[in-house]
C-alpha cells in the first residue's frame, strides 16, 4: 500500500504541472487584464506599462508561469489587481465553499444512496418507477431554475429561509443552497446505486449468503451494499472538486461569497492571478480526492490489494 501511495503521489506531479500550465495559458488568452483595470477609459501607455511591470505581465508567458509556480511552492499565489493577496481571498472563500460542499455531499450520500438501495431492491415496482421519474426531472431541470424556484418559494413567499445567505454562512443557512448544489449529482448517485444494487443482487455471492440463512439486513449491508458502492464512491470522490468549482451558479443565486463567487469576479474583471490561484487549489482537490477514492476501494472490497 505504501509503495502504491508513493507511486500515485509521483504521478500527481506531472498531472498537476500539466493542468496548471493549461489553465495558465487559457486564462492569459482571455483578454488584456490591464484594460479591465482602467474601466471604460483606455489606459494611457505610461500607466499600462507601469501596471504590466508591477504585475509581471511584461514578461513572456512561459516566464510568467515559471515565476508563478515558483511562488506557489512557497505559498504565494500572487496579488489580485485590487492589491489584496490571493491567499487572503482564499482564506475567506474556501471555508464557505467547503461547508457548502460538505452539506451537498451529505445529501448525496444519505438521500442518494438510500433511494438507490430502496429502488435497487424493489426494481420494477411503483416506488422504483416514481424515483426514476423524479431523478429524471431533477437532471433535466437546470440548477439555476431549481435554485431560483426554491429561493422564491421558501425565502420570499413562505419565509422559511433567508433569500440570501449572510456573510457568516453557517451550516443552517447552507442547507437549501447545498440541496440545490447537490440536486443533479444526487439524482445521478441514486440511479448509479440503483443500477449497481440491481446487478449485484443476482450475483452468486448474494445467493450463497441467502442460502446460508444469513439475515436479509446483513446480506444487504455486509455483502450487497459494500460491493455495489465502488462505482458510487468513484462518482462522489470526483464530484467533490466539481461541486467546489461548479458552485458559481448556486453561490450567485444565494449571494454566497465562496470560491464560485471569487472565480466569477475574477473572470468578469479578467483578474488572472485570482482565477489561476483558485483553480490551482481546485486541481489539488481533484487529485487528492481521486487518490482517496482509490484507497477506499481496498476498504470496500478486500479482494482489491495494492502491491
Amino acid at each position: 500500500m505504501g509503495r502504491y501511495v508513493i507511486r500515485r503521489l509521483l504521478q500527481m506531479i506531472p498531472v498537476f504541472i500539466g493542468a496548471t500550465l493549461l489553465i495558465f495559458l487559457m486564462v492569459n488568452v482571455m483578454g488584456d487584464p490591464i484594460a479591465g483595470l482602467c474601466g471604460d477609459r483606455q489606459c494611457d501607455p505610461a500607466t499600462a506599462t507601469q501596471l504590466k511591470k508591477e504585475f509581471g505581465l511584461d514578461k513572456p508567458v512561459w516566464q510568467q508561469y515559471l515565476t508563478y509556480m515558483g511562488n506557489v511552492f512557497t505559498g504565494d499565489f500572487g496579488t489580485a489587481f485590487n492589491g489584496q493577496p490571493v491567499t487572503e481571498l482564499m482564506s475567506t472563500a474556501f471555508p464557505v465553499t467547503i461547508r457548502l460542499t460538505v452539506v451537498a455531499i451529505v445529501f448525496e450520500i444519505v438521500i442518494g444512496i438510500t433511494l438507490g438501495v430502496v429502488t435497487g431492491l424493489r426494481r420494477g415496482r411503483p416506488v422504483d418507477t416514481g424515483v426514476l421519474l423524479l431523478t429524471l426531472v431533477v437532471i433535466s431541470v437546470p440548477t439555476f431554475v431549481t435554485g431560483l424556484l426554491l429561493q422564491l418559494l421558501l425565502g420570499v413567499e413562505w419565509g422559511w429561509i433567508k433569500p440570501s445567505v449572510s456573510s457568516d454562512a453557517g451550516f443552517g443557512e447552507l442547507i437549501v443552497p447545498g440541496l440545490v448544489l447537490a440536486s443533479v449529482s444526487l439524482a445521478y448517485v441514486t440511479r448509479l446505486t440503483r443500477t449497481s444494487i440491481a446487478e449485484n443482487k443476482r450475483s452468486d455471492y448474494v445467493r450463497t449468503a441467502i442460502a446460508k440463512g444469513l439475515p436479509r439486513r446483513r446480506v444487504v449491508t455486509r455483502h450487497l451494499l459494500r460491493n455495489s458502492l465502488i462505482p458510487v464512491v468513484t462518482f462522489i470522490g470526483t464530484d467533490i472538486g466539481a461541486l467546489m468549482g461548479g458552485a458559481i451558479v448556486t453561490e450567485r443565486i444565494f449571494n454566497i461569497h465562496g470560491v464560485g463567487f471569487q472565480l466569477y469576479q475574477g473572470i468578469l474583471r479578467q483578474n488572472t492571478q485570482t482565477v489561476v490561484g483558485f483553480v490551482t487549489v481546485l486541481v489539488l482537490v481533484f487529485l487528492v480526492a481521486n487518490l482517496l477514492v482509490d484507497l477506499l476501494y481496498a476498504v470496500l472490497d478486500p479482494r482489491i490489494r495494492y502491491a
